[in-house]
Parts: structure tokens; C-alpha cells; sequence
């Protein structure tokens, strides 16, 4: 199945506007930094995750722990996503026993990824609480999931796809929105 693009929703401006607003949020609501913890999901969430640290560290003076979550093993789609799926490291080097964590990744969309995510994030202890961040939250929910923190909510029909770019691996950021190609 092929996408065309067909509008550009946010422009590198706009991204880190929303990156910068989270990380706000994320402070207001968590009070103090002492036991808050950042959590991204490979790939896009690892580097969004990264930005909201540094903004906190700004914001706040104040470092937090970052961790990275591969979640190719807790998938239940796990054999049709490829006949020898490829596994990353997941690197958490930080007890998460009574801290509060914060999951990020860029697109929420069936709440499938996320469900995955708060399984592992469970084996590794017990947080006092796991909010969730996403730059983009394009509905269609299939499981009972919601994020505390979004950049953008964009409603989108079931034959659209969201597209996020990141310096980190794309060369640039953006967001876009591609339909279906039927040719």
C-alpha cells in the first residue's frame, strides 16, 4: 500500500512549539523533577523523548533520567509484522520502582504500540504512575488509552496516514498527513 502526501500539519516551528509546551505540562503536573522519568518509544518517541529532556533541563535546571523502549517483542502483531522481526535494545538504567514515568512516541493512534509499551514498562517494576506524551494523537482508539500530554490532535479517516519526520532520522521536522495512493 502506497501514500502521497497531502498537507503539511506542522513545520519544524511547530514541532518544537508543541515539544517545548509538553515539557511545561509535564513539570506542571509532575511538581518536581525528583522522581519523574522520561521513557521514549523506539524510534521516533527515543528522539522525541531526548528533546523533552533537554527542555526540562532548561525549564528546570534540572536533569531527568531517560530510558528507550523497544517494544518489537510485546507486539500481538508480531508475525506479520516480518518473518524475522528486528530487536533493539530496550536501555532503562534507572530503577522505575516509584517514580513517575512518562512514556512518549509520536503518533497515538489504536492505543496497539502503547498497550505493548506499559506491559514491558510493568516487567521492569512498579511506577507510581505512567502518563503518556505524543506529539500527534490521530484517534481510531481500538484500546481504552489516552494521552495526558499532546502536541496535536488531528482527526484523520482510516485512509489517511500521519507522517512524522525528524532531524534525527529524516533530515528534518515535520508532520504530514498522506491518503491512500489507488493508483
Amino acid at each position: 500500500m502506497t501514500f502521497k502526501e497531502k498537507a503539511k500539519i506542522m513545520d519544524e516551528g511547530a514541532v518544537q512549539k508543541a515539544l517545548t509546551r509538553i515539557s511545561h505540562e509535564i513539570l506542571e503536573k509532575n511538581k518536581e523533577t525528583k522522581n519523574l522519568a522520561i521513557v521514549g518509544i523506539r524510534y521516533r518517541g527515543e528522539f522525541l523523548a531526548r528533546r523533552i529532556v533537554e527542555n526540562i533541563k532548561k525549564i528546570s535546571g534540572s536533569s531527568v533520567p531517560i530510558g528507550i523502549l523497544d517494544i518489537t517483542l510485546y507486539r500481538d502483531d508480531l508475525t506479520e509484522v516480518a518473518e524475522q522481526p528486528q530487536v533493539h535494545e530496550t536501555h532503562i538504567d534507572f530503577d522505575i520502582s516509584d517514580k513517575n514515568i512518562v512514556l512518549v512516541d509520536d503518533v497515538l493512534y489504536t492505543g496497539r504500540t502503547i498497550r505493548c509499551a506499559l506491559d514491558e514498562i510493568i516487567d521492569f517494576g512498579r511506577p507510581v504512575r505512567i502518563q503518556l506524551a505524543v506529539l500527534i494523537d490521530r484517534g481510531h482508539r481500538e484500546f481504552p488509552i489516552r494521552a495526558d500530554f499532546v502536541g496535536k490532535n488531528v482527526p484523520t479517516s482510516l485512509k489517511e496516514a500521519i507522517e512524522v519526520r525528524l532531524k534525527e532520522s529524516d533530515g528534518k521536522d515535520e508532520v504530514v498527513i498522506c491518503e491512500k495512493d489507488d493508483r
